[in-house]
């Protein structure tokens, strides 16, 4: 077997939105509507909520040309495509952020309780992936709420060694069923981010 070098890495922009958000991107035609815009695709079970935020630099300026993924459960805790998962849910969002204020928004359920893997339950989340032109690799964290009683006990949270970087991970509740999570890339309220 020959060892090869590794190839340069390559980031994620500026056409990351052509090809993942054609509609936002001004290309009309391709698909009806962008994959990922609409989380709720029927009369679905449980809360809900409006997921909305912004990314921003290590110099505190919102990224206008980040896009970002949510991947989460159904009210009952269930991934799309398991056995007794909302039909009406998708779990899954893709938003491209404003170009303006580099704000998103998702409009979906509030996740139940998630089953861990050797036992007991994870707290409701969604999972993030964000890229943007200057991110070479897809950055993965998590938004939890943070008027959740079920975080007191989530395995992950409970595994973060600096305890105090935990509320990166927090969405707080903003009125009525809307829930804010910024992400900060870097600076003192750096996000926790996942190797995942």
């Amino acid at each position: 077997m020959t060892d090869h070098p590794e190839t340069a890495s390559q980031t994620a922009g500026p056409y990351v939105h052509i090809g993942c958000t054609p509609n936002f991107a001004g290309i009309h035609g391709v698909y009806p509507e962008d994959l990922g815009a609409r989380m709720i695709t029927g009369d679905a079970t449980g809360e809900r909520i409006t997921l909305i935020g912004q990314i921003f630099d290590g110099t505190g300026t919102p990224l206008r040309d980040a896009m970002i993924e949510a991947w989460q459960a159904d009210a009952n805790g269930l991934y799309a495509g398991q056995e007794g998962a909302d039909p009406h849910f998708s779990g899954f969002g893709r938003c491209p952020c404003d170009a303006e204020d580099g704000s998103f928004r998702f409009e979906t359920i509030k996740p139940g309780t998630v089953a861990w893997p050797s036992g007991g339950t994870q707290a409701p989340h969604v999972n993030l992936w964000i890229v943007a032109r200057g991110i070479n690799l897809g950055l993965h964290t998590r938004a939890y709420f943070a008027d959740a009683p079920q975080n007191d006990s989530d395995p992950v949270l409970g595994r973060i060694e600096h305890s105090v970087r935990a509320k990166t991970l927090l969405a707080q509740a903003e009125g009525s069923g809307v829930y804010r999570f910024d992400i900060h890339l870097q600076g003192p309220d750096e996000t926790i981010f996942f190797d995942v």
